[in-house]
């Protein structure tokens, strides 16, 4: 099975080189990656260059923001299994991707995720919150509950048959596709108890005020348009993440 991994960039010149190392440490050899920059200008592009050889595809120009370069990497895909690794992101050893291909194979699933860790931005070991996830019941997303979206992994043909991201939504188009694919019920998910995917944090969700009153307004637009819940389930949506600041220890 050929895994296609989309790392979406702009401006990132500190960080890009460890999420390339990531994916090419993988000892998974099957792997198709795939890098959106939208146009940096701040020397991250030299970088992605000097792995030019071991880059499948590299687009670099302007976008629309995260979700319209993520839309763009999954056009170029040819994978049997589409996954994401943010430009902030490191994948928690060169396990991770033999651990996914081996939970496809022995479930024939349509979708895989696990466990999330946020980490200190000065300093990695630090682990700020640790997003436990757990096994797939469609009645809790009713009560806020999703898969952390880093971690997911999809065969292509849920993108097929789904669609790739709404760009309307700016910060929660990654809800908007699990209601829209996951919450459907009408495919086979699996959960992985394994930490996937290491993510620093200052993402864009969460840097202001004004981000966060913006992502809970499209978080009830999505829930909205997808029948998906009410009020309730986005109370419970943010209350449930306050439990990941309680001190974890997962195992790298």
């Amino acid at each position: 099975m050929k895994v296609s991994i989309i790392t979406a960039v702009f401006n990132n010149v500190n960080e890009i080189r460890n999420a390339i190392e990531s994916v090419l440490s993988q000892n998974y050899p099957n792997i198709e990656y795939i890098i959106i920059d939208g146009g940096s200008t701040d020397g991250t592009l030299d970088i992605i260059k000097s792995y030019e050889e071991k880059i499948n595809h590299l687009i670099s120009e302007s976008d629309q923001g995260i979700y319209d370069a993520l839309n763009k990497g999954l056009q170029k895909c040819t994978g049997d299994i589409i996954g994401f690794l943010h430009s902030d992101d490191i994948f928690n050893n060169q396990y991770v991707i033999s651990e996914i291909i081996q939970t496809f194979k022995i479930n024939n699933c349509d979708a895989t995720y696990g466990d999330l860790v946020y980490v200190a931005k000065v300093d990695p070991s630090i682990i700020i919150r640790f997003w436990k996830s757990s096994n797939f019941e469609l009645k809790n997303f009713k009560y806020g509950w999703m898969p952390a979206h880093p971690t997911l992994f999809l065969k292509k043909e849920v993108y097929n048959n789904f669609g790739h991201f709404n760009i309307k939504y700016q910060i929660a188009a990654d809800y908007d596709f699990i209601l829209r694919t996951l919450a459907s019920g009408t495919l086979k998910c699996i959960y992985m108890p394994i930490v996937v995917t290491k993510m620093k944090t200052g993402g864009a969700s969460n840097k202001s005020l004004k981000n966060i009153w913006k992502k809970s307004f499209e978080d009830w637009t999505a829930l909205k348009e997808n029948h998906a819940g009410g009020i309730y389930t986005l109370i419970a949506k943010n209350v449930s993440k306050l439990n990941q600041f309680i001190k974890k220890s997962p195992q790298f």
